[in-house]
């Protein structure tokens, strides 16, 4: 008995680290995804000067559709953003008319916020565009975690020079992912917390981006509500739909 326990101590700990980058990155992009999700979000803007909130409602299929609804303050309400593939649409309800984010403006910020619109069209790519390995294992705020490291692979369109990125054993959720440009300066930090139950499924319902660049300012997403794995018609996805009312 004894001679087996030992066994198991040994074997647990490599059965763990038997896993690649690969393999615990695309498990967790897997889960906190999922097919599809339909939701209601605050983002919260916070300048040394201002504080701005704006909600929206959201829906997303897979890694190359979503469509986001402002639906608070009443002046911005009705602008949308529509992702296809890596292309980007804007439609302004004010003046109703329908943009294309052309390729200089992808690293702009999207609605003023600590977020640029490549984020909206990179961020389901993280297990395409990047050769991954484990850096480390350390424990934050109480939970051991894996230290990933990930850089661009050479054919890849990305702005950064590597990231890190932290997910935790226990559930393969992310806990923080820092951003450093091809100088090796870290410009961004991403801190995931408050892990909630959604359906069937427990998520950080906060996400905050904290811009290292600029002291004081950040950018913090809430979700409210959360739908996954729901059906959720190719119809909200299209042009027509982009310049009409909410999707139903």
């Amino acid at each position: 008995m004894r001679s087996a326990v030992l066994l198991l101590s040994v074997l647990v700990p490599s059965m763990v680290q038997s896993q690649s980058a690969y393999e615990i990155v695309k498990r967790s992009e897997d889960y906190l995804k999922g097919k599809s999700s339909k939701g209601t979000f605050r983002m919260t803007i916070q300048t040394p000067d201002y504080t701005r909130t704006i909600e929206m409602d959201s829906w997303w299929v897979g890694n190359d559709k979503a469509l986001m609804v402002i639906t608070s303050p009443r002046r911005e309400a009705g602008n949308k953003t529509l992702k296809v593939g890596n292309e980007l649409w804007m439609y302004l309800r004010n003046t109703e008319t329908t943009i294309k984010v052309p390729p200089s403006m992808m690293l702009q910020s999207w609605n003023g916020s600590d977020f640029t619109n490549d984020d909206l069209v990179r961020e389901s790519s993280i297990v395409d565009d990047y050769t991954m390995s484990i850096a480390g294992e350390e424990t934050v705020d109480g939970a051991a975690t894996w230290k990933i490291e990930l850089r661009p692979k050479p054919e890849a369109p990305i702005v950064w020079g590597r990231l890190l990125h932290w997910i935790r054993q226990q559930d393969y959720l992310p806990v923080k992912t820092e951003y450093f440009d091809e100088k090796g300066a870290r410009t961004r930090t991403m801190v995931y917390t408050d892990v909630r139950k959604f359906g069937s499924k427990r998520i950080p319902a906060v996400m905050k981006m904290v811009n290292d660049a600029k002291p004081g300012h950040s950018t913090t997403f809430e979700y409210i509500s959360i739908e996954m794995d729901i059906p959720i018609s190719d119809r909200v996805f299209s042009f027509r739909e982009l310049e009409r009312g909410k999707p139903r």
